[in-house]
């Protein structure tokens, strides 16, 4: 099964996978890049591939084309009845031109080479997951107005500090965070308070990079039934 296809079917996967497992391949040395796929050609090449129309279905998926995609572009916009979208492992570096996608649920934008969160405000009313794990994301403005988001995978991005992390509290509905990779992962998992320190600021949260959280509640009521 290609790898693109095994993720899809089990994200968590995916968002825990180690960075090697890209699955793009650039051109060969000496050879000059091949020019970017636009989403209306990947899009008609999807219909070829599924016998529908892009335009009434509900789960596209454009991930890993090559020449990879560079620019989520306006042909999104006839994905009006969208409820998940792939755009996995190309080369996108903007979150852009998501207006017509009104009942869209699941947003899967990992391996590109994303840096700023902008652009996903025209969603908000209706996100509920948002898969972006191996980009460039450092800071997490503009998250904030996903009120209806419970999914979270961000792993391998570049977030370092409290400051920045704090702004999920914001996230009423969030209750699975992958955000293992992360400098600030990395620097508390060292330290072995990783899982502490996030149950503290996000008391909701129910599931943190692939773990359930146990509350002290939870295990002094376990303990007390013992």
């Amino acid at each position: 099964m290609p790898a693109n296809t095994r993720w899809e079917a089990n994200p968590l996967e995916f968002h825990l996978a180690h960075p090697s497992q890209s699955t793009y391949t650039s051109s060969p040395l000496g050879m000059s890049p091949a020019k970017a796929t636009t989403v209306k050609e990947a899009l008609s090449k999807w219909e070829e591939r599924s016998a529908q129309k892009a335009s009434e279905a509900t789960e596209i998926k454009l991930y890993d084309q090559n020449p990879p995609i560079e620019k989520m572009d306006a042909s999104l916009f006839s994905l009006t009845n969208c409820e998940k979208l792939s755009l996995s492992s190309n080369c996108i570096e903007k979150i852009a031109n998501l207006n017509a996608l009104k009942k869209l649920k699941i947003l899967s934008l990992g391996r590109n080479n994303i840096k700023v969160l902008t652009g996903l405000e025209v969603v908000s009313d209706t996100l509920e997951q948002l898969w972006i794990s191996y980009n460039q994301v450092e800071r997490l403005k503009g998250i904030q107005v996903m009120k209806k988001l419970r999914v979270l995978y961000m792993s391998n991005n570049l977030v370092k500090d409290w400051g920045e992390f704090m702004r999920l509290a914001e996230l009423p509905s969030l209750e699975d965070l992958v955000f293992v990779g992360n400098p600030l992962e990395e620097k508390h998992s060292a330290e072995d308070t990783w899982m502490a320190e996030v149950s503290k600021r996000l008391p909701k949260l129910k599931k943190l990079d692939g773990m359930p959280i146990i509350k002290e509640e939870q295990e002094d009521g376990e303990a007390d039934g013992r």
